[in-house]
């Protein structure tokens, strides 16, 4: 952005907010990794040739994330409607973009993987246990219950998704790797939101932790078999995924609730 350095950290903190909820914001943070990547994936990256197996656990892999990301699209933008400020709408305004862009860059390399009705059939090759947060998650939504919605998408779906993308990323071939890095830095903004909405809500309330605790540990079990499955068709060595789940766990207690 076009702000002096420490210019940000000097203005109050309703101020700080409606910066980094903008559009403007927004739209500067993902220039610098979009650019000149169609699909996020820029185009003298090498496209490898995979081993069947190997093949189909990553098409089966990214379908699971293809569920994920669809979930989020839709509870994110269902949330503007309940949302408590005009600068949080327009948070969620830029969410729902970023959800948008993720799912169709894994569409667009299932495609590329041989995968003609990607977008018919990936809820099929999908993770049961990612169907059933899912359906949790909009569950919130509809109700219109804004902590709810909130801990169960910015803070546990996107930790989720960030834990699993970066592992996967260490190992994946170059163009999946590529597309991963670009998704992960949306991740880090979506968690920000997630713990700065909730983290300022708990000071004010923290008779609330014991409610969200309740929901973490309903939807803790689904996450953690996503992770034990995924990681298991991508080939990571068993003892490598504790790794994995403790760092989905480290993000999730950040706001201190204890399950």
């Amino acid at each position: 952005m076009s702000v002096e350095a420490g210019e940000l950290h000097a203005r109050d903190h309703a101020g700080f907010l409606e910066e980094v909820h903008s559009f403007e914001f927004w739209f500067q943070s993902v220039e610098g990794y979009l650019h000149d990547r169609p699909y996020g994936i820029a185009a003298d990256t090498p496209m490898p040739e995979l081993e069947p197996a190997r093949r189909q656990a990553l098409v089966s892999t990214l379908s699971t994330y293809c569920v994920g990301e669809v979930a989020a699209l839709e509870a994110s933008s269902g949330m503007i409607a309940f949302a408590p400020n005009r600068a949080t709408k327009i948070y969620l305004a830029t969410q729902a973009v970023d959800e948008a862009r993720h799912l169709e860059v894994l569409l667009h390399r299932l495609h590329e993987l041989g995968v003609d009705d990607a977008e018919a059939t990936f809820e099929a090759r999908s993770n049961p246990n990612l169907l059933a947060f899912r359906d949790r998650l909009l569950r919130c939504v509809a109700e219109r219950d804004w902590l709810a919605s909130v801990f169960a998408q910015n803070v546990i779906l996107e930790s989720m998704e960030f834990a699993a993308f970066h592992s996967h990323a260490r190992t994946a071939d170059p163009r999946t790797a590529q597309m991963l890095s670009g998704v992960l830095k949306d991740e880090r903004r979506h968690i920000g939101f997630g713990e700065n909405d909730l983290g300022r809500h708990l000071r004010r309330h923290p008779e609330d932790r014991k409610r969200l605790a309740a929901l973490q540990h309903e939807l803790d079990p689904l996450v953690l078999a996503c992770f034990e499955d995924s990681l298991a068709r991508l080939g990571m060595p068993a003892s490598e995924r504790p790794d994995v789940g403790r760092l989905y766990l480290e993000s999730v207690a950040r706001l201190g609730i204890a399950r």
